[in-house]
Formats: structure tokens, C-alpha cells, sequence
């Protein structure tokens, strides 16, 4: 064993799994830029208050998750759980006064939880995620339906069922925790001991309970959508509306509360059967008062994260393949060293083209360079030696069809972009460079 093992609930991901992990995240994000998103980065480390006041002081995430110590000024802080408070925090100390609304961000990286690590959920984690914020309206939830609905449809995922459900606003909100407390206080003996704990905290947390006798007692507890008001009634009817205009299927599910005290108004989830059992692959919801709560101005909110590992394991057993921005790669092989100099001036031409390419940098036999190149997916092989340095002339070869082409080797580079440009359905272009 080496001198160090690797933290429990921590994972290393190495190439080629590595070279797969990027592609979900690229195609993530290619997805959100065409909504119109940008990117944002914030701290992986905020004050400890910023989550005690965001998911509140009595959910499982504060109360025994979180990764919090004493920095060398004596201050709390903590390792971030989830991104929403952090992004919010940045947007509101960073473009106040500046920033047109609405704004869309989106979000990549890692958070932190100390929780029991299971297929898919680890302590150190990766979430994508968009956030909209100043857009009060139902269609923001519906754009954000949407996109997650276009990411999960580009990966090929199966049978993801999108649930929605109505919270109420915050005085609908409180009538239905009234009745929600009341309910489980009258069959409280029947109730495991955290769920008699949560009942005096914050009852919604209840219904996060994985415990089977307590999940029977659910079925005759309140539904929220018996508590909400007119308006919010009537917003998500025509939320409901909205994604039957644009064909995506729903469930309402009036369980779903989601697990931070910030949601207001819809919540909703995409869910996928996972090895016999329900696995929640992307949550979100409106969280219009969080903002309010922090110390901020009056910022209409929505948002949803998607579990990174989780859709890493389902594309993996489903042997997906992620089919985004394939670029015709070229490898340069030479065989002497007059070679190994053209090789390299080839080489920097075509990245200045925005052609991918590569070549030896280990002294390898043309043999073992073919091979290499073979092995790791280059598309095209050319091949540098003296005589084709004499002819002035240079052989690319198709490795998936065994065709080659002749070009001159003076123009190389130029007449390699030409026919990728006319010739390949994906140029093989990186079209930002190019």
C-alpha cells in the first residue's frame, strides 16, 4: 500500500475514465450556454453562517454534514455543501448596482458532505448546476425544466421521470407546516427517534426519512398542494401547462419538499429506477426569500443542481457513449530524426488551425508510436520519414478505414483543415481557435 490511502468517501478519477468525465460536463454546459447561461466560480470554503442561515440550522445537512473548523483566525468555516447560497452571496456582494436581470449562471465543482458514502454519493462530490435570478415569473422554473430535460435527452438517459410539486409561498407554507406538525404529533410514538427529534425542529424533514415504518405513516399525512393559495395555485397550473406545451411528461408528487429550508413556491425532480430503487439525479426549485433572509436585497430566485457521479454510474452501466463535439484527431509519426524537427513545426500548424494533434515525445519505434496513436483514438496517422521527406510529399492515413490521402508536405497543415473542413461531418475543428 502507499505511504497515503485515499480519504473514505473521496475518489480519484484517472484517465481514460477521466477523458469521460469531461465530456458529461462539456455537454452540460454546451447545453446551458445555448440557454443562454454563463459561468460562474466561487470559493469551495465560505463562513459557516452563510449555510447555517441558507439551509437552515435544523437540516441534516448543518446539523451533521458538514465539513466545518476553526481556520488560524479562530473563524468558522466550512467546506461548501451545496453551491446556492455561495452563488448568491457572490452575485449579490459582486454585481450589486451593475448586474442586468436576469441573470443566468451556471456552476461546476466540487461540495462536501460527511454522510455514509453509496453508490453514486460521496463525501467529496461534483454538481452542475444553473441558477436564474430577478425573474419572478413560472416561465424561469420552465426554462430550467427544460434545460435539465435537453442534458438528460443528449446523454441518452432512460425512463427519467420529471416529479413537480407546489410548497406555497411563505404564508401558504406555514399553514402547511402547522398541519404537518400537528399530523405526526398526534402518532408521534409511531415515529423513529430522529423523526420525533425533527418533529420540534423542522416536521418537513420527515419526510426525508428512509426508514420503512415511517414512510408507511406518510400516506395520510396533509399534501401541500391542499394548503397553497390562489396564486400559487394558479402559478402551477400553469407551470403544468407550459411543460405540456413543450412535451416534457410530469408526475406531481406531493411528497417532494426537498431537503434545505430555502425552496418556496415549486420544487420539482428527476428521477431514474437505479439497480430496483428511485435515484434522484438533478433537484431545484424557486427560493425567492433566501436572499431577504441573508442580509440581501428582494431577489426573485430558481434553480436546480445535477449529481455528477450519479449520471457518471448510470451512463456507465448503460455503456453510453457521449457523442459531443468529436473532433478528428491527428497523430504525427516520425521515423528519423530530420523527421522529428518537421514533426513539430507540422505539429504547432495544425493547433494553430485548431486541429488536434499530437506526437512522440518519449523516443518510441514508429512501431510502438503506431500503436500509441491506435490506442488512444486518433483518428488519423501521418507518418515522416526520409523518403517522404525527399518526395515532399506525406501520406494521411484514415485509421478507421485504412484510406490514405496524399498531400504536400510544404502545405500540409493548410490542405489538412481544407479537406476536414469539407470532407468530415465533425470538422475536426476547434472552431473557437480556428
Amino acid at each position: 500500500m502507499f505511504l497515503v490511502d485515499r480519504l473514505r468517501g473521496m475518489q480519484d478519477v484517472l484517465p481514460p475514465e477521466s477523458d469521460f468525465y469531461s465530456k458529461i460536463e462539456l455537454l452540460m454546459r454546451s447545453c446551458a450556454e445555448f440557454y443562454g447561461f454563463s459561468l460562474i466560480r466561487t470559493p469551495v470554503l465560505e463562513f459557516t453562517e452563510l449555510f447555517n442561515r441558507s439551509a437552515g440550522d435544523s437540516s441534516d445537512i448543518v446539523q451533521k454534514e458538514m465539513y466545518t473548523f476553526n481556520d488560524k483566525s479562530g473563524r468558522s468555516v466550512t467546506l461548501r455543501p451545496e453551491f446556492t447560497a455561495g452563488v448568491l452571496r457572490a452575485i449579490v456582494n459582486g454585481l450589486s448596482g451593475s448586474v442586468v436581470y436576469p441573470l443566468k449562471i451556471m456552476y461546476f465543482g466540487p461540495c462536501y458532505r460527511y454522510e455514509r458514502p453509496q453508490t453514486g454519493r460521496y463525501r467529496e462530490f461534483y454538481q452542475f448546476g444553473v441558477e436564474i435570478f430577478g425573474a419572478p415569473s413560472v416561465l424561469a422554473d420552465l426554462e430550467l425544466i427544460c434545460l435539465a430535460n435537453d442534458i438528460f435527452n443528449k446523454l441518452e438517459l432512460k425512463n427519467v421521470n420529471l416529479e413537480i410539486n407546489a410548497i406555497g409561498c411563505a404564508s401558504c407554507r406555514q399553514n402547511y407546516l402547522d398541519a404537518v406538525k400537528n399530523f405526526f404529533a398526534s402518532i408521534k410514538d409511531d415515529l423513529c427517534e430522529t423523526c420525533k427529534l425533527r418533529l420540534s425542529t423542522n416536521p418537513l424533514r420527515i419526510f426525508d426519512c428512509k426508514n420503512l415504518e415511517c414512510k408507511k405513516l406518510f400516506d395520510n399525512a396533509p399534501h401541500t398542494v391542499d394548503f397553497i393559495c390562489n396564486n400559487c395555485l394558479s402559478e402551477f397550473e400553469n407551470l403544468k401547462r407550459f411543460l405540456e406545451i413543450n412535451k416534457i411528461r410530469y408526475i406531481v408528487n406531493t411528497r417532494i419538499v426537498r431537503g434545505l429550508d430555502y425552496y418556496t413556491k415549486f420544487v420539482f425532480e428527476f428521477v431514474v429506477n437505479f439497480d430496483g430503487s428511485d435515484l434522484t439525479i438533478c433537484g431545484g426549485g424557486r427560493y425567492d426569500n433566501l436572499s431577504a433572509s441573508l442580509g440581501g436585497p428582494d431577489l426573485p430566485a430558481t434553480g436546480f443542481g445535477i449529481g455528477f457521479e450519479r449520471i457518471v454510474k448510470l451512463l456507465q452501466k448503460t455503456n453510453n457513449s457521449i457523442k459531443i463535439n468529436k473532433k478528428n484527431k491527428v497523430y504525427i509519426v516520425y521515423m528519423c530524426e530530420n523527421a522529428k524537427f518537421v514533426a513539430v513545426d507540422i505539429v504547432s500548424k495544425l493547433r494553430s488551425l485548431g486541429i488536434q494533434c499530437d506526437f512522440d515525445v518519449v523516443g518510441r519505434s514508429v512501431k510502438s508510436q503506431m500503436k500509441y496513436a491506435n490506442k488512444i483514438g486518433y483518428d488519423f496517422v501521418a507518418v515522416i520519414g526520409e523518403n517522404e521527406l525527399k518526395k515532399n510529399n506525406i501520406n494521411l492515413k484514415n485509421m478507421s478505414s485504412g484510406t490514405e490521402i496524399s498531400f504536400n508536405l510544404n502545405n500540409f497543415h493548410s490542405d489538412v483543415y481544407n479537406y476536414f473542413k469539407k470532407n468530415c461531418d465533425n470538422s475536426g475543428l476547434d472552431i473557437s481557435n480556428s
